[in-house]
Parts: structure tokens; sequence; C-alpha cells
């Protein structure tokens, strides 16, 4: 494994370096959304609760121990409570798309990986070509296959190294995406719930309140 790695050359050790962030991103970005959908079902069941006994404060602490995007528009649908329907839609559609940056993390440097990994393997390729041709070029027919070895294996093992990089990288960089447009039509659809959730509560507090 240490002899490929050598073969490869400088262009081998960079394409290694790339996957390893590649992998760092991974795994920090699918940790990230399998907590905030954890806490997703929990943070809803208990703001509602709240809410609905006009308990604003405490639903807006539930949602600051909370990291889930959700939170954030919870939060801000409740902080605009006095306002009308309308600008309460208009506000949490804008809370949403603040929470964007957030989901993206990291996910367009992963993509960057995804398409030029293959293109360092294709550079390896040349320069190792590229040597392999230098010493035809400076001993004209050589007998021994063994000094044409290090250009040739150059040329082919970060080709090969490109590709085992880029693909599952291109994979993940897909699922990705898709989970971050998932989630972002998901909270889209549920501005209507929340505007409702957030005035039922208003509603029901004002029924409550003694009359003077």
């Amino acid at each position: 494994m240490v002899d490929f790695i050598v073969k490869g050359g400088v262009v081998l050790w960079i394409i290694m370096g790339l996957s390893l962030v590649g992998l760092a991103i991974v795994v920090e970005r699918l940790l990230y959304f399998r907590r905030i959908g954890v806490d997703e079902d929990k943070l809803l069941s208990r703001v509602r609760a709240s809410v609905e006994k006009g308990h604003y404060d405490e639903a807006m602490a539930i949602c600051d121990t909370n990291e889930s995007p959700m939170s954030a528009l919870i939060k801000a649908g409740i902080e605009h409570r006095g306002y009308t329907e309308m600008e309460q839609k208009e506000l949490l559609k804008d809370a949403a798309s603040q929470e964007t940056p957030r989901l993206e993390r990291n996910i367009s440097a992963l993509g960057t990986i995804a398409h030029i990994a293959p293109l360092l393997g294709l550079l390896g390729t040349v320069t190792g070509t590229m040597e392999a041709f230098g010493v035809l070029g400076r001993f004209g027919a050589v007998a021994d296959p063994s000094i044409l070895a290090a250009g040739v294996s150059e040329a082919l093992i970060t080709t090969v190294g490109g590709i085992v990089v880029a693909v599952p990288a291109v994979i993940f960089y897909n699922y990705l995406v898709g989970k971050v447009n998932l989630i972002l039509v998901k909270m889209e659809y549920q501005v209507n719930a929340l505007v409702l959730m957030i005035n039922a509560g208003r509603f029901t507090e004002s029924i409550r309140r003694p009359r003077a």
C-alpha cells in the first residue's frame, strides 16, 4: 500500500488529502442532519403544548435549547405573533431562507472535491506520461522496462485515485443537496401550519384572559 502511494507521486498525496476533507464533511453533515431530524419531532410537540397554553416565553425557551432550523422558524413566528397572518407568513419565509447557509454548510466544498479529484487524476496521468516520454527522449530505446515504470505507474495510479475519490463524493454531494432541498421545502410547507398554531394560541389566550 505504501509503495502504491509512493508511486502515485505528489498528485496522489493531494488527492488523498482531498479525500480526507471530503470524508470529514460527509460525516459532519450526516451527523448534523440526523441530530436535527430527531430534535424536530420533539420540538414541535413541546412548543405546541406551550403555545396552546399561551406560555410563549416557555415556547421560546424551548426553541433556544434546540439547534433545529425549525426552532429558529418557530421562534421568529412567536416573536412576531402580534402581526397579521400575511406579515407572519412573509417573516417566516424570510426566517426559513436565512437557515439555508447553515444547512448547506461545506456542501459546496464537497461538490468542488467531487469535480477536481478526477481532474487531478488526469493531471497525474499527464505528468506521469511526460516523465515516461522524457526518459525515452533522453535515452532513446530503453532495454530495461523498469526505467519507464515510475512514470507509467504515476500516470495510472493517480487516475484511479481521482476516480475513487470522485465517485463517492458525487454520490454524497447529490444526497446532501437533496436532503437540504427536502428540509427547505418542508419548512416552506410548514409556514402555514406554524401561523395557524401561533394564532390558535393567541385565540386561546384571549378567551382565558379575564374581562375587565
